[in-house]
């Protein structure tokens, strides 16, 4: 008997999981018709999930945690039993801005040299700079947000930021009504292959292991825990299919299909194997520039949620409870994960940003405190 699920995605490269589980036949193998629902935004797909119109979601990682806590959003108990990938994520500028940061320093290899070039060119302009980000609860805007303001740019108030769709991220700065952004793949390398743009920093550089996208439930499909179990080792065999460098070529010529990404496949399988152009000329080479089953990636941790909270409470879209810290630590579900994968038991190791400060779970609030720049939750609940 064949079991139907339902789940969305928004067209990343790192739905790869999702679309190998089904093109790949691992999921009809095992009794699953696995239907994939292209949504054109991350809004979307968080009010899909929640309604109930899908059963589970390719998500960002902060969105069950906010959901969870009815943060920004009607709330609905979730889980994320299982990460569909880590990295992948990068920052793009303009041309033009770009240009203005080589003029104020040569070194721009590094995050934090780019940073620092890209401050002295907020502090020149009249007018702040804006940058696209993809949804307020999402690794993107925490990226974006992390490094500006470890470079002493404040992201509420030196520079504007705004919500757009990831495919639209390209057309936005074309029209000139970004001047840079944080956004998955293929996105910003497709900026850099038409002209506009180079890549100043990636979530690897930036945060190096930090869960990305994650398979997100509402609370209630654990009520389903044949199909779960059956559903998480579908997407454990994708998932380490996904990650071998000889499935790259045929992976990408699926992803690059109009009903998923609908881009040029030599992008996609440049991204899949951490080969980035960053434009005017340079180039980075990155193996874990975005990975899918090695390093324990698919394992979830109390770790993850947490830390996805300390950045939602870092920029005020929530104060820091004990509430939510528990709703934080048990949205990522080790259990259910180990009770479909047993053998899956060591979790990836805690992410380490490119400033060295390094995230405690187990105390929130003493993390926070190290941080300079932030914005209060009162404060943002007061603008």
């Amino acid at each position: 008997m064949t079991e139907r699920v339902v789940a969305a995605f928004v067209p990343l490269v790192d739905c790869a999981v999702l679309v190998a589980a089904r093109e790949q036949g691992f999921a009809a193998a095992a009794g699953l018709d696995l239907e994939l629902v292209k949504e054109p935004s991350w809004a979307s797909l968080r009010d899909h999930l929640s309604l109930g119109h899908v059963d589970c979601a390719h998500a960002l990682a902060p969105l069950p945690v906010a959901l969870t806590l009815g943060v920004g959003h009607v709330q609905v108990d979730c889980v994320a039993p299982f990460v569909l990938g880590r990295g992948g994520n990068a920052v793009t500028v303009s041309m033009r801005v770009f240009e203005e940061m080589q003029a104020a320093s040569a070194a721009l290899a590094e995050p934090a040299a780019a940073g620092r070039a890209l401050a002295t060119v907020v502090r020149r302009r009249a007018e702040p700079l804006t940058f696209g980000m993809v949804f307020p609860f999402s690794n993107h805007n925490f990226d974006l947000r992390y490094w500006l303001a470890a470079a002493g740019v404040h992201p509420d108030r030196d520079v504007r930021l705004v919500a757009i769709p990831p495919p639209l991220m390209v057309d936005s700065l074309r029209a000139g009504l970004v001047d840079g952004f944080c956004v998955g793949e293929p996105w910003n390398s497709l900026a850099v292959a038409q002209g506009l743009g180079c890549i100043v920093a990636t979530q690897s550089q930036l945060v190096p292991r930090a869960v990305e996208k994650v398979l997100a439930l509402r609370a209630a499909f654990t009520q389903r825990p044949g199909t779960l179990t059956t559903l998480l080792r579908v997407l454990d065999a994708a998932a380490e299919w996904v990650d071998d460098a000889s499935h790259h070529a045929a992976l990408a010529a699926q992803l690059a299909l109009p009903n998923y990404l609908g881009v040029a496949e030599e992008v996609i399988a440049a991204a899949l194997g951490g080969h980035l152009e960053l434009g005017a000329g340079a180039q980075r080479h990155d193996p874990d520039f975005m990975y899918f089953h090695r390093h324990a990636a698919n394992v979830p941790s109390a770790a993850d949620g947490l830390w996805t909270y300390a950045q939602m409470a870092r920029w005020g879209q929530t104060a820091v409870s004990s509430r939510g810290l528990s709703a934080a630590a048990t949205v990522f579900r080790p259990d259910l994960y180990r009770n479909a994968l047993p053998a899956g038991t060591i979790g990836a190791a805690a992410p380490l940003p490119f400033d060295g400060i390094e995230f405690s779970p187990a105390d929130v609030p003493a993390y926070l405190r190290q941080f300079d720049v932030h914005t209060p939750f009162a404060e943002r609940h007061s603008l």
